[in-house]
This record gives C-alpha cells, structure tokens and sequence, in this order.
C-alpha cells in the first residue's frame, strides 16, 4: 500500500481504507484480461505473416501485382474485425443477460475455434476468412465485457490504472506478436513459419477460459439482477472487509441508490426502455456519443495502421529486408509496453485522463506530420544508406508509440467504462467497442492502398492521422470532462442524470431512498464533482 500510495496521487487513495487495494483486484483484472492478449495477439500476428515468403506462396499473394496484394492483403486483417464488430454488440446482450463472467468464458471458447482454424487453413483462403471472423466474433465480444468486468470489480482511487491493464495486455500480445513473428521467420521453414505464428493466436482465450473460472461475478451485475446477498459476499470478498465497515456500506449503498434512480427515471429493463433511457436524458445521451467520439478518435490516430502493417511502413521509412522489418516491428512492441507501463504507474490516477488525452494530441501531431514530411521530401531508396532525417523519421515512429500508450490507448477503454449509469453500462461499452472496431476495419481495409495511392510513397497517409490528431485536442478540450478518483455510482452527478432524479421525486413526490449518501459532500472523498 505504501507504494501506491506514493505513486498515485488523488484524494480518495488518501482517505480510503488500505485493504481494498489487495491482490485479489489485480487479479480478477489481469484474468479478464487475457482478452486484451488476444486483441493484440491477432493485431499483431497477422502484419508480420502477410510479410513471409512461404505464405504469400500458399496463398497465391506472391503472384498478384501490387495493387491486388494490397487488396488482398487487407481483406485477410479486416476479416477479423468484422467478426470483431458483430461480436461486441452480440456481446451486449450476453453479458446482461447470463453475466459478465460467463460471457467471458464462452468468447474464449469462440476465440479459441476461430484461432485453431486460422492455422489449420493450409492455403485456403476460405477456410483462412472464416477462421478470422469467428475469432473475431470472440474477440470482440471480450473487447466489451473486460474493461466493463474489471471496471465493475476496481476500487475507485485505482480504478484507472486497474481498468488500464486491459490496454497493457493489448500491448504485450502485440509485442509477443511480433517477436513470434521474426522467431519463426528466422527459425522455421516452410509453411510451419506462419502455421506456428498463427497458431500461438490460441494462447491467450485458453488463458482466459482457465483463469476466469476462479473469478467471481461482478457484484454490481449481480445487484442489477437483485442478487443483493450474492453481491455483499463479493464485495465483502473483493475489499477484504466485513460489510458493516463505513467504506462498504458507502459502496453497497450508492450502488442500491443508483440502481433506485434509474429505475425512476425509465422503469422497465426492455431492450426499447433502455435505449430510451439511454438516447433522451440528456446525460446519459452525452455519455455514450463522449464514448463513441473517443474510439472513433483512438482508431484515426493510425495507430492500428502500424500495429497492423509495421513491417510495410518501416520499409517506407527506409527499413529494407524482411529480417529488419520484423526486428524493427519487435522494437517498437516493446516500446508500446514501456510506454503503457509508465501511464499505469504514473498518470492514470494521478495527472487524469483529461490532460493524458490532451497532451498526447499535440504531441502525436508533431510526430506524424514530420514522418510525412520525411516521407515526401527526402523519400528512402532502395539500395543507398538511411539519411539522418530518416533515422529521425523511424525514432519519431517510436516516440509515437509512447505518446499513443500514455494517452488515447488505454485512457479510451477505462474512460468508457468508467462513465455510463449501472443499467447501461454494458450497452455503452459495446456501442464504443463497435464504433472502435468498425473505425479498425476503415484503417486496416484502407492502410495499405493510402500507402502506394495517398501521394508519392503514400506521404499524405501520415499527414490525415496527424490532422485526425490535432482534432482530437479540440474534441477532448470540450466535451471530455476528467473523472479521476470518483466513483461509479458518483459518475450519474457528473453528467446531471442525479439532478433529474431528484427533480423527478419531487414532483411525483417520492421520498428519497439512500439518498443521504448523495448529498454528502465527503462521499466524493474530497473530489470536485461539476455537472456538464
């Protein structure tokens, strides 16, 4: 505790008990988790293994002319993210209906299916599709269920470096992604090259399935299903407190009240009740389009244009050979990690999410616009020696990884997850995860024709992700209120959907259930708490 305490700096980690920080929290968290490996597993993998000669070979790639690899080339990693997009709005459903745990454990079993027939493909792009898709269908199912699971399970003071894990498994699946990659490619012959790397994809859902039947049911699923016992013996569990201490019973309480308000507010829990509850309060309306405008910004970065095809775009700086470009694609997976780690022990909880979004804006502009500039005035030749400027082009490709994973790659899932009310927590999540794989499949379909179209060497590619950038800055300067350090239950007063409750109560003048925790000025922990 005395190491937290020193590293995350907010209120509620001041005043809040000690014990609810034990490792119980880490690790339900890093279990749910092992989606995120997979996420970047399958991110990943596929760049390097469209890159190696033996599968262009079994797939025909080699024989087509550039424009129709190009082509092909994307139709194989959009695959995914199709079934990707399919699986986080299925994945909604699934999760509110039989729990967050449960649909974990059968995206795992999905994932697993489509991982296996990926590698079993033998040349046969059919079979190498469906693979893709039905991974995805599990994928992305687990993209909405485990940052709104671990959100649901974290202590708020750490919430943000908790939820924060996920993008760390994300990073780490890419970067092992990456060195499998070039460990095949330099160790192993033939087809057994990317038959391998595709197959190791089959890791992490195995991982997940294993680890997330210790897990317990997040405790405010099981509150929403009115299993309010089941739900003290968890959190009882989680915070390693007994349930009359002060701490739980503010967290048991503002997690009954919420649930109360809600209810008040809409009534029923049908599927049309619940969008309307969702589309016409204005505050949860400004939640989910906040939610849908950040994963739309998080993907127009470019960052997945490089995870995807880093080998291709090392080689547009200059980076020949495919040995290099896997080596150098390794490099930048661990960079990512670095990068990510630094956020989760030194910005998440303290310096917020706001300001992590708005400086790393700005600083992924500089960084895209002069690899653009490099691309476009001093382009690299085959056969003649990198220039400086061109060594200066490939570290800002690094520094951007870093600015990327301080910034809008983990800050986007802890942020839309942390923000919606406990009835449309779920539906939320899964409209940002679709929003966010549809927008990977707009990049992972486009990248590589920007790259030989978009301008000479495809320099105007990096100049529409650095404009992407400098718009992100005025959206977040606007609309992205920070949240760091209060609850969930406290997020409803942030937005103003509290004020309508109370407004609502008062006129049909139903008096107030555990309401004294909400006019509590303390309950905050000290944590200014504006309406927008």
């Amino acid at each position: 505790m005395g190491l937290l305490q020193l590293i995350i700096r907010n209120d509620a980690m001041k005043t809040d008990p000690h014990e609810i920080y034990g490792w119980r929290v880490y690790a339900v968290a890093c279990s749910a988790s092992f989606g995120a490996l997979l996420f970047g597993m399958d991110s990943g993998t596929i760049g390097g293994v469209l890159t190696m000669p033996s599968f262009k070979i079994k797939y025909g790639i080699e024989d087509l002319d550039k424009g129709a690899r190009a082509n092909l080339s994307s139709n194989i990693v959009s695959t995914l993210q199709a079934g990707c997009f399919a699986g986080s709005l299925i994945g909604s459903y699934v999760a509110d209906r039989i729990g967050r745990k449960p649909g974990q454990l059968l995206c795992a079993i999905i994932a697993l299916i489509g991982c296996i027939l990926q590698a079993a493909s033998a040349g046969h792009l059919v079979a190498l599709y469906f693979g893709r898709f039905i991974a995805g269908l599990g994928t992305g199912g687990a993209s909405m269920m485990a940052p709104v699971y671990i959100s649901e399970n974290s202590p708020r003071a750490i919430r943000g470096a908790v939820t924060g894990l996920y993008q760390l498994f994300i990073v780490v699946g890419i970067m092992l992604s990456y060195w499998i990659n070039y460990g095949c490619l330099v160790h192993l012959k033939g087809d057994a090259q990317w038959g391998v790397a595709l197959g190791m994809q089959s890791i992490p859902p195995f991982l997940l399935f294993f680890t997330m039947i210790f897990c317990n049911e997040s405790p405010r699923w099981l509150a929403k299903q009115d299993q309010w016992e089941k739900a003290k013996d968890t959190l009882q569990t989680l915070r390693q407190l007994p349930m009359d201490h002060p701490y739980l019973q503010e967290e048991f309480n503002d997690m009954a009240s919420q649930l109360e308000h809600e209810r008040l507010l809409v009534g029923g829990e049908t599927f049309w009740s619940l969008q309307r509850e969702m589309w016409t309060i204005p505050g949860n309306r400004k939640r989910v389009l906040i939610s849908i405008g950040l994963m739309i910004c998080q993907q127009m970065t470019g960052t997945n244009a490089i995870n995807y095809y880093a080998p291709q775009i090392f080689e547009n700086v200059g980076i020949t050979g495919n040995k290099n470009g896997l080596l150098a694609t390794g490099v930048y997976g661990i960079i990512k990690v670095l990068g990510v780690v630094f956020f989760l022990l030194f910005m998440a909880d303290s310096l917020g999410r706001r300001k992590s979004l708005l400086y790393t804006s700005v600083i992924m502009v500089v960084w895209m616009f002069y690899i653009g500039f490099y691309v476009r005035f001093d382009p690299p030749e085959a056969g003649k020696a990198i220039p400086p400027a061109g060594y200066a082009a490939l570290t800002f490709i690094f520094f951007f990884a870093v600015s990327f994973e301080v910034g809008w790659g983990p800050v986007c899932w802890i942020y839309v997850s942390e923000i919606p009310s406990a009835r449309l927590r779920s539906m939320n999540v899964a409209i940002a995860a679709a929003t966010q794989w549809l927008f990977n499949f707009v990049v992972a379909k486009s990248v590589p024709t920007m790259l030989v179209t978009v301008g000479a060497n495809g320099y105007g590619t990096y100049f529409i992700f650095g404009s992407f950038c400098a718009a992100m800055f005025v959206f977040t300067w606007f609309f992205v209120p920070e949240t760091k350090g209060i609850s969930l239950e406290r997020m409803d007063d942030l937005f103003g959907v509290t004020r309508l409750v109370e407004e609502k109560m008062e006129r049909e003048e139903i008096p107030p259930q555990n309401d004294s925790t909400h006019k509590d000025p303390s309950a905050t922990n000290g944590e200014k708490v504006e309406t927008i």
